[in-house]
Protein backbone atom coordinates (compact mmCIF):
# COMPACT_ATOMS: atom_id res chain seq x y z
CA UNK A 1 0.00 0.00 0.00
CA UNK A 2 2.68 2.21 0.55
CA UNK A 3 4.05 2.31 -2.98
CA UNK A 4 0.35 3.28 -3.71
CA UNK A 5 0.53 5.97 -1.83
CA UNK A 6 4.13 7.46 -2.27
CA UNK A 7 2.31 9.72 -5.06
CA UNK A 8 0.62 11.45 -2.02
CA UNK A 9 3.19 13.17 -1.09
CA UNK A 10 4.03 14.96 -3.87
CA UNK A 11 4.76 18.68 -3.29
CA UNK A 12 2.14 19.71 -6.22
CA UNK A 13 -0.87 17.21 -4.39
CA UNK A 14 0.39 18.81 -0.40
CA UNK A 15 -0.07 22.49 -2.17
CA UNK A 16 -3.47 21.38 -3.15
CA UNK A 17 -4.42 19.60 -0.31
CA UNK A 18 -3.25 22.49 2.51
CA UNK A 19 -4.93 24.85 0.06
CA UNK A 20 -7.90 22.90 0.46
CA UNK A 21 -7.82 23.06 3.81
CA UNK A 22 -7.35 26.98 4.68
CA UNK A 23 -9.79 27.50 2.22
CA UNK A 24 -12.57 25.74 3.48
CA UNK A 25 -11.75 25.91 7.37
CA UNK A 26 -10.70 30.05 7.00
CA UNK A 27 -10.91 31.58 3.69
CA UNK A 28 -14.78 30.95 2.90
CA UNK A 29 -16.14 32.11 6.38
CA UNK A 30 -13.90 35.33 5.82
CA UNK A 31 -14.23 36.73 2.41
CA UNK A 32 -17.15 34.09 1.28
CA UNK A 33 -16.87 35.32 -2.71
CA UNK A 34 -16.63 33.54 -5.96
CA UNK A 35 -12.88 33.02 -5.89
CA UNK A 36 -13.16 31.02 -2.82
CA UNK A 37 -15.76 28.83 -4.08
CA UNK A 38 -13.63 28.10 -7.00
CA UNK A 39 -10.22 27.25 -4.87
CA UNK A 40 -12.13 25.06 -3.42
CA UNK A 41 -13.27 23.12 -7.10
CA UNK A 42 -10.50 23.08 -8.21
CA UNK A 43 -7.91 21.80 -5.35
CA UNK A 44 -10.95 19.25 -4.88
CA UNK A 45 -10.74 18.56 -7.92
CA UNK A 46 -7.18 18.00 -8.01
CA UNK A 47 -6.39 15.87 -5.14
CA UNK A 48 -9.54 13.61 -5.40
CA UNK A 49 -8.51 11.64 -8.37
CA UNK A 50 -5.16 11.21 -7.51
CA UNK A 51 -5.61 10.07 -4.14
CA UNK A 52 -8.07 7.70 -6.00
CA UNK A 53 -5.57 6.64 -8.60
CA UNK A 54 -2.98 5.75 -5.63
CA UNK A 55 -5.74 3.82 -4.20
CA UNK A 56 -6.48 1.95 -7.53
CA UNK A 57 -3.95 2.19 -9.36
CA UNK A 58 -5.08 -0.09 -12.26
CA UNK A 59 -8.08 1.85 -13.03
CA UNK A 60 -6.16 5.42 -12.93
CA UNK A 61 -8.52 6.59 -16.24
CA UNK A 62 -11.75 5.48 -15.11
CA UNK A 63 -11.01 7.21 -11.91
CA UNK A 64 -10.60 10.26 -13.61
CA UNK A 65 -13.60 9.73 -15.76
CA UNK A 66 -15.42 8.75 -12.62
CA UNK A 67 -14.12 12.09 -11.30
CA UNK A 68 -15.31 13.94 -13.74
CA UNK A 69 -18.92 12.91 -14.19
CA UNK A 70 -19.65 12.81 -9.93
CA UNK A 71 -18.39 16.60 -10.28
CA UNK A 72 -20.74 17.48 -13.05
CA UNK A 73 -23.59 15.72 -11.00
CA UNK A 74 -22.52 16.93 -7.06
CA UNK A 75 -22.96 20.35 -9.02
CA UNK A 76 -26.29 19.56 -10.91
CA UNK A 77 -29.80 19.88 -9.36
CA UNK A 78 -29.70 16.40 -9.60
CA UNK A 79 -27.85 15.75 -6.67
CA UNK A 80 -30.73 17.20 -4.67
CA UNK A 81 -32.22 14.13 -3.50
CA UNK A 82 -29.61 12.77 -2.40
CA UNK A 83 -28.06 15.54 -0.58
CA UNK A 84 -31.76 15.97 1.40
CA UNK A 85 -31.38 12.12 2.69
CA UNK A 86 -27.93 12.55 3.51
CA UNK A 87 -28.45 15.76 5.35
CA UNK A 88 -31.13 14.14 7.70
CA UNK A 89 -28.15 12.09 9.02
CA UNK A 90 -25.07 14.40 8.59
CA UNK A 91 -25.07 18.43 7.60
CA UNK A 92 -23.36 19.07 4.31
CA UNK A 93 -23.81 21.86 1.75
CA UNK A 94 -23.59 22.39 -1.90
CA UNK A 95 -24.15 25.38 -3.60
CA UNK A 96 -25.88 25.13 -7.41
CA UNK A 97 -23.57 26.75 -9.85
CA UNK A 98 -22.95 26.19 -13.00
CA UNK A 99 -19.97 28.43 -12.97
CA UNK A 100 -18.09 25.97 -11.25
CA UNK A 101 -17.76 23.13 -14.08
CA UNK A 102 -15.02 25.47 -15.62
CA UNK A 103 -12.91 24.06 -12.94
CA UNK A 104 -13.19 20.63 -14.81
CA UNK A 105 -9.62 21.17 -17.11
CA UNK A 106 -7.96 20.62 -13.72
CA UNK A 107 -8.50 16.91 -14.62
CA UNK A 108 -6.17 17.22 -17.36
CA UNK A 109 -3.31 18.93 -15.06
CA UNK A 110 -4.27 16.24 -12.64
CA UNK A 111 -3.45 13.54 -15.19
CA UNK A 112 -0.31 14.71 -16.64
CA UNK A 113 0.87 14.94 -13.08
CA UNK A 114 0.07 11.46 -12.23
CA UNK A 115 1.48 10.37 -15.53
CA UNK A 116 4.70 12.40 -15.48
CA UNK A 117 4.91 12.14 -11.44
CA UNK A 118 8.59 11.58 -10.08
CA UNK A 119 8.51 10.92 -6.28
CA UNK A 120 11.30 12.21 -4.53
CA UNK A 121 10.80 10.76 -1.16
CA UNK A 122 12.59 11.01 2.43
CA UNK A 123 15.63 8.92 2.83
CA UNK A 124 14.66 7.57 6.30
CA UNK A 125 11.75 4.53 5.44
CA UNK A 126 10.03 4.98 8.67
CA UNK A 127 9.21 8.40 8.01
CA UNK A 128 8.23 8.02 4.19
CA UNK A 129 5.77 5.26 5.94
CA UNK A 130 4.77 7.73 8.40
CA UNK A 131 4.43 10.87 6.38
CA UNK A 132 2.36 8.92 3.44
CA UNK A 133 0.05 7.44 5.54
CA UNK A 134 -0.66 10.63 7.70
CA UNK A 135 -1.28 12.49 4.22
CA UNK A 136 -3.46 10.00 3.24
CA UNK A 137 -5.73 10.86 6.08
CA UNK A 138 -5.69 14.16 6.13
CA UNK A 139 -6.96 14.19 2.30
CA UNK A 140 -9.68 11.52 3.51
CA UNK A 141 -11.04 13.95 5.99
CA UNK A 142 -10.63 16.98 4.02
CA UNK A 143 -13.05 15.04 1.35
CA UNK A 144 -15.25 15.11 3.57
CA UNK A 145 -14.83 18.76 5.81
CA UNK A 146 -15.22 20.32 2.31
CA UNK A 147 -18.72 20.02 2.50
CA UNK A 148 -19.41 20.81 5.98
CA UNK A 149 -22.45 23.93 6.42
CA UNK A 150 -20.94 27.14 7.69
CA UNK A 151 -22.13 29.07 10.43
CA UNK A 152 -24.74 31.70 9.84
CA UNK A 153 -25.16 34.60 12.32
CA UNK A 154 -29.02 35.79 12.61
CA UNK A 155 -29.85 38.95 13.92
CA UNK A 156 -33.07 39.16 16.33
CA UNK A 157 -32.94 42.41 15.96
CA UNK A 158 -33.35 44.09 12.25
CA UNK A 159 -29.98 45.11 10.53
CA UNK A 160 -29.84 47.84 8.30
CA UNK A 161 -27.04 49.85 6.43
CA UNK A 162 -27.89 52.65 4.03
CA UNK A 163 -25.24 53.08 1.09
CA UNK A 164 -25.07 55.26 -1.72
CA UNK A 165 -25.62 53.60 -5.35
CA UNK A 166 -26.87 54.65 -8.35
CA UNK A 167 -28.33 51.28 -9.34
CA UNK A 168 -30.28 48.16 -7.10
CA UNK A 169 -28.10 45.03 -7.42
CA UNK A 170 -29.49 42.05 -8.82
CA UNK A 171 -31.74 40.55 -5.97
CA UNK A 172 -31.92 36.78 -7.25
CA UNK A 173 -27.52 36.41 -6.01
CA UNK A 174 -27.99 37.47 -2.34
CA UNK A 175 -29.79 35.73 -0.18
CA UNK A 176 -29.05 36.97 2.75
CA UNK A 177 -29.51 40.71 1.61
CA UNK A 178 -33.00 42.51 0.51
CA UNK A 179 -32.13 45.71 -1.20
CA UNK A 180 -34.53 48.75 -1.15
CA UNK A 181 -33.80 51.73 -3.41
CA UNK A 182 -34.50 55.43 -2.53
CA UNK A 183 -33.38 58.09 -5.20
CA UNK A 184 -29.32 57.91 -4.72
CA UNK A 185 -29.77 56.01 -1.56
CA UNK A 186 -29.14 51.96 -1.59
CA UNK A 187 -31.01 50.31 1.96
CA UNK A 188 -29.47 47.22 2.81
CA UNK A 189 -31.67 44.85 4.99
CA UNK A 190 -28.80 41.96 6.36
CA UNK A 191 -30.45 38.78 7.10
CA UNK A 192 -27.80 37.22 7.92
CA UNK A 193 -24.51 36.60 7.15
CA UNK A 194 -21.78 33.70 7.16
CA UNK A 195 -19.37 33.46 9.38
CA UNK A 196 -16.78 31.41 11.34
CA UNK A 197 -17.62 29.28 13.54
CA UNK A 198 -18.03 30.92 16.68
CA UNK A 199 -17.37 29.27 19.96
CA UNK A 200 -20.09 30.76 21.79
CA UNK A 201 -23.10 32.05 19.80
CA UNK A 202 -24.09 34.99 22.03
CA UNK A 203 -24.48 38.87 21.64
CA UNK A 204 -21.11 39.07 22.08
CA UNK A 205 -20.13 37.35 18.59
CA UNK A 206 -23.22 38.91 17.05
CA UNK A 207 -21.54 42.18 18.31
CA UNK A 208 -18.86 41.40 16.23
CA UNK A 209 -19.99 40.57 12.88
CA UNK A 210 -21.42 44.25 13.47
CA UNK A 211 -18.05 45.98 13.71
CA UNK A 212 -17.64 46.71 9.87
CA UNK A 213 -20.87 45.70 8.80
CA UNK A 214 -21.61 48.38 6.56
CA UNK A 215 -17.75 48.23 5.08
CA UNK A 216 -18.63 44.13 4.95
CA UNK A 217 -21.85 44.62 2.60
CA UNK A 218 -20.47 47.24 0.24
CA UNK A 219 -17.54 44.73 -0.41
CA UNK A 220 -20.23 41.72 -0.68
CA UNK A 221 -22.30 43.78 -3.07
CA UNK A 222 -21.03 44.02 -6.88
CA UNK A 223 -21.49 47.35 -8.16
CA UNK A 224 -20.86 51.26 -7.80
CA UNK A 225 -21.34 51.50 -4.20
CA UNK A 226 -19.95 54.18 -1.05
CA UNK A 227 -20.33 54.76 2.36
CA UNK A 228 -22.07 57.57 3.98
CA UNK A 229 -19.90 59.66 6.17
CA UNK A 230 -20.36 59.88 9.81
CA UNK A 231 -22.55 62.75 10.82
CA UNK A 232 -24.40 62.55 8.02
CA UNK A 233 -28.02 61.77 9.86
CA UNK A 234 -30.73 60.19 7.53
CA UNK A 235 -34.40 59.42 8.85
CA UNK A 236 -36.36 56.44 6.28
CA UNK A 237 -39.29 54.49 6.28
CA UNK A 238 -39.20 50.93 4.40
CA UNK A 239 -41.86 49.21 3.96
CA UNK A 240 -40.89 45.42 4.38
CA UNK A 241 -43.24 42.31 4.68
CA UNK A 242 -42.45 42.02 8.34
CA UNK A 243 -44.41 46.21 8.91
CA UNK A 244 -43.03 49.33 8.48
CA UNK A 245 -39.66 50.18 9.46
CA UNK A 246 -38.72 53.70 10.58
CA UNK A 247 -34.75 54.12 10.69
CA UNK A 248 -32.31 56.70 11.43
CA UNK A 249 -29.07 56.16 10.24
CA UNK A 250 -25.79 58.26 11.44
CA UNK A 251 -23.76 57.78 8.08
CA UNK A 252 -24.55 54.28 7.21
CA UNK A 253 -24.92 52.82 10.29
CA UNK A 254 -28.11 52.58 12.12
CA UNK A 255 -28.24 55.53 15.15
CA UNK A 256 -30.96 56.49 17.31
CA UNK A 257 -34.59 55.68 17.95
CA UNK A 258 -36.47 52.13 15.87
CA UNK A 259 -39.77 51.95 15.58
CA UNK A 260 -41.58 48.75 13.39
CA UNK A 261 -45.50 48.78 12.97
CA UNK A 262 -47.95 47.09 11.72
CA UNK A 263 -51.80 47.46 10.77
CA UNK A 264 -51.01 51.11 12.23
CA UNK A 265 -50.10 49.22 15.51
CA UNK A 266 -46.41 49.31 17.11
CA UNK A 267 -44.88 45.81 17.44
CA UNK A 268 -41.14 46.98 18.01
CA UNK A 269 -39.57 50.09 19.55
CA UNK A 270 -35.88 50.38 20.46
CA UNK A 271 -32.64 52.20 20.27
CA UNK A 272 -29.53 51.73 18.28
CA UNK A 273 -25.71 53.16 18.74
CA UNK A 274 -24.05 53.07 15.55
CA UNK A 275 -25.35 49.62 14.70
CA UNK A 276 -26.06 48.06 17.88
CA UNK A 277 -29.07 47.48 20.47
CA UNK A 278 -28.71 49.39 23.23
CA UNK A 279 -31.15 50.79 26.29
CA UNK A 280 -34.34 48.99 26.21
CA UNK A 281 -36.32 47.15 23.26
CA UNK A 282 -39.87 46.53 23.22
CA UNK A 283 -41.97 43.80 21.37
CA UNK A 284 -45.54 43.88 21.49
CA UNK A 285 -47.95 40.93 20.37
CA UNK A 286 -51.21 43.21 19.70
CA UNK A 287 -53.31 40.21 19.21
CA UNK A 288 -52.45 38.82 22.97
CA UNK A 289 -51.87 42.02 24.91
CA UNK A 290 -48.64 41.15 25.93
CA UNK A 291 -45.43 42.60 26.22
CA UNK A 292 -41.71 41.82 26.50
CA UNK A 293 -39.05 44.18 27.16
CA UNK A 294 -35.40 43.33 26.44
CA UNK A 295 -32.08 45.26 28.26
CA UNK A 296 -29.26 45.60 25.98
CA UNK A 297 -25.56 47.33 27.14
CA UNK A 298 -23.83 47.79 24.32
CA UNK A 299 -25.43 45.07 22.34
CA UNK A 300 -25.60 42.65 24.82
CA UNK A 301 -28.85 41.57 26.40
CA UNK A 302 -28.46 41.59 30.07
CA UNK A 303 -32.26 41.23 30.78
CA UNK A 304 -35.85 40.01 30.03
CA UNK A 305 -38.73 40.85 31.30
CA UNK A 306 -42.55 39.66 30.09
CA UNK A 307 -45.87 41.39 30.82
CA UNK A 308 -49.41 39.97 30.56
CA UNK A 309 -52.43 42.75 30.51
CA UNK A 310 -49.97 45.11 32.05
CA UNK A 311 -48.66 42.84 34.90
CA UNK A 312 -45.31 41.67 35.33
CA UNK A 313 -45.29 37.81 34.67
CA UNK A 314 -41.60 36.92 34.84
CA UNK A 315 -38.00 38.45 34.41
CA UNK A 316 -34.78 37.05 33.95
CA UNK A 317 -30.67 38.05 34.23
CA UNK A 318 -29.24 37.14 30.76
CA UNK A 319 -25.52 36.70 30.77
CA UNK A 320 -23.31 38.32 29.24
CA UNK A 321 -19.89 37.75 27.88
CA UNK A 322 -18.21 38.76 31.05
CA UNK A 323 -20.34 36.60 32.90
CA UNK A 324 -19.58 33.81 31.05
CA UNK A 325 -15.93 34.11 31.52
CA UNK A 326 -16.02 33.97 34.97
CA UNK A 327 -18.04 30.85 35.21
CA UNK A 328 -15.80 29.24 32.79
CA UNK A 329 -13.16 30.23 35.17
CA UNK A 330 -15.03 28.23 38.34
CA UNK A 331 -15.58 25.16 36.20
CA UNK A 332 -11.69 25.17 35.73
CA UNK A 333 -11.65 25.12 39.29
CA UNK A 334 -13.94 22.93 40.16
CA UNK A 335 -12.63 20.12 37.89
CA UNK A 336 -9.27 20.82 39.01
CA UNK A 337 -9.93 20.20 42.55
CA UNK A 338 -11.58 16.71 41.71
CA UNK A 339 -8.43 15.98 39.78
CA UNK A 340 -6.32 16.88 42.96
CA UNK A 341 -8.60 14.22 44.80
CA UNK A 342 -8.40 11.61 42.33
CA UNK A 343 -4.73 11.58 42.36
CA UNK A 344 -4.81 11.46 46.01
CA UNK A 345 -7.17 8.75 45.98
CA UNK A 346 -4.84 6.66 43.43
CA UNK A 347 -1.84 7.40 45.80
CA UNK A 348 -3.61 6.04 49.02
CA UNK A 349 -4.47 2.93 46.85
CA UNK A 350 -0.64 2.85 45.80
CA UNK A 351 0.20 3.42 49.67
CA UNK A 352 -1.82 1.00 51.17
CA UNK A 353 -1.63 -2.22 48.63
CA UNK A 354 2.08 -1.80 47.86
CA UNK A 355 3.66 -4.08 46.49
CA UNK A 356 0.43 -6.29 45.62
CA UNK A 357 -0.59 -5.19 42.26
CA UNK A 358 -3.95 -6.05 40.29
CA UNK A 359 -3.03 -9.25 38.28
CA UNK A 360 -4.08 -9.55 34.92
CA UNK A 361 -3.18 -11.63 31.47
CA UNK A 362 -1.11 -9.53 29.13
CA UNK A 363 -4.06 -9.66 26.40
CA UNK A 364 -6.35 -7.73 28.88
CA UNK A 365 -3.50 -5.50 29.93
CA UNK A 366 -3.27 -4.37 25.81
CA UNK A 367 -6.83 -4.43 25.52
CA UNK A 368 -7.34 -2.30 28.42
CA UNK A 369 -4.68 0.53 26.84
CA UNK A 370 -6.51 0.70 23.44
CA UNK A 371 -10.31 0.27 24.99
CA UNK A 372 -9.49 2.98 28.00
CA UNK A 373 -9.34 6.63 25.70
CA UNK A 374 -12.55 5.65 24.14
CA UNK A 375 -14.14 5.78 27.70
CA UNK A 376 -12.20 8.63 28.42
CA UNK A 377 -13.59 10.57 25.60
CA UNK A 378 -17.29 9.27 26.62
CA UNK A 379 -16.39 11.18 30.18
CA UNK A 380 -14.52 13.48 28.19
CA UNK A 381 -17.67 14.30 25.83
CA UNK A 382 -20.02 13.80 29.36
CA UNK A 383 -18.51 16.29 31.35
CA UNK A 384 -18.86 18.94 28.05
CA UNK A 385 -22.37 18.14 27.93
CA UNK A 386 -22.84 18.66 31.70
CA UNK A 387 -21.00 22.07 31.27
CA UNK A 388 -23.33 22.80 28.65
CA UNK A 389 -19.87 23.58 26.14
CA UNK A 390 -20.60 20.34 23.66
CA UNK A 391 -21.00 22.06 20.41
CA UNK A 392 -18.73 20.28 17.95
CA UNK A 393 -19.84 19.50 14.79
CA UNK A 394 -18.64 15.80 13.05
CA UNK A 395 -15.15 16.57 12.03
CA UNK A 396 -14.54 19.01 15.77
CA UNK A 397 -15.71 15.38 17.01
CA UNK A 398 -13.67 12.99 14.84
CA UNK A 399 -10.41 15.18 15.47
CA UNK A 400 -10.84 15.28 19.33
CA UNK A 401 -11.24 11.34 19.29
CA UNK A 402 -8.10 11.13 17.63
CA UNK A 403 -6.32 13.89 19.51
CA UNK A 404 -7.32 11.79 22.89
CA UNK A 405 -6.36 8.36 21.78
CA UNK A 406 -2.95 9.27 20.77
CA UNK A 407 -2.26 11.07 23.78
CA UNK A 408 -4.00 8.74 26.14
CA UNK A 409 -3.25 5.62 24.96
CA UNK A 410 0.57 5.56 25.78
CA UNK A 411 -0.01 7.21 28.98
CA UNK A 412 -2.20 4.13 29.86
CA UNK A 413 0.93 2.35 28.33
CA UNK A 414 2.80 3.97 31.65
CA UNK A 415 0.04 3.09 33.97
CA UNK A 416 -0.62 -0.17 33.06
CA UNK A 417 2.74 -1.67 32.46
CA UNK A 418 5.23 1.04 34.97
CA UNK A 419 3.15 2.24 37.39
CA UNK A 420 0.83 -1.02 37.44
CA UNK A 421 -2.79 -1.11 39.18
CA UNK A 422 -3.07 -1.54 42.57
CA UNK A 423 -7.31 -2.34 42.81
CA UNK A 424 -10.21 -2.70 40.11
CA UNK A 425 -11.30 0.57 41.17
CA UNK A 426 -8.00 2.34 39.94
CA UNK A 427 -8.86 1.49 36.22
CA UNK A 428 -11.46 3.67 36.75
CA UNK A 429 -10.00 6.54 38.63
CA UNK A 430 -7.31 6.94 35.87
CA UNK A 431 -10.08 6.80 33.26
CA UNK A 432 -11.68 9.94 35.19
CA UNK A 433 -8.42 11.51 36.04
CA UNK A 434 -7.47 11.54 31.98
CA UNK A 435 -11.21 12.22 31.30
CA UNK A 436 -11.11 15.36 33.28
CA UNK A 437 -7.63 16.54 32.18
CA UNK A 438 -8.75 16.79 28.84
CA UNK A 439 -12.05 18.46 29.95
CA UNK A 440 -9.75 21.12 31.84
CA UNK A 441 -7.57 21.57 28.38
CA UNK A 442 -10.65 21.99 26.32
CA UNK A 443 -12.21 24.37 29.02
CA UNK A 444 -9.06 26.15 28.99
CA UNK A 445 -8.84 26.37 25.32
CA UNK A 446 -13.08 27.89 25.47
CA UNK A 447 -11.80 30.76 27.87
CA UNK A 448 -9.11 31.42 25.55
CA UNK A 449 -10.86 32.06 22.63
CA UNK A 450 -14.10 33.71 24.97
CA UNK A 451 -11.17 36.27 25.78
CA UNK A 452 -10.47 37.29 22.34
Amino acid sequence: MYERLKTLISPPFIFCLLLLLLNDFYLKAAFHNMLTGKVSDVCGLFIFPIFWSAVFPQRKLSVFIFSGLLFIYWKSELASGLIELVNTFFSIQRTVDPTDLIALPILLVAWIHVKGISIVAPKNALVARLSTWFIGMVTIFSFCATSQQRSVQYFDQPQYVLLKSSEIPDTTSYDEFEFYKMDSLLVVKVNYLYITNPVRGDDYNKNRSLIDLDKDVMAMITGRTNLIPVGKVTTLTINTAQGKDVLRFNGSRLDGRFTRTKKNKLIIEGFYKMGVEDSIWTFRDTSKNSLAQQTFIKGERTGLRQFDQGKLISSTRMNTRADTIRNVYIQIAVLSLIVVGIILLLGRNYRRTFPEQLKLQAIWKWLLCFIAPIIIWLIHAGIRILLMDFNQDIFETLATVIFIFLTTCPLMFVVVFLIRLRKEMDILLYCLLFGLICSIWTTCNTLIALSN
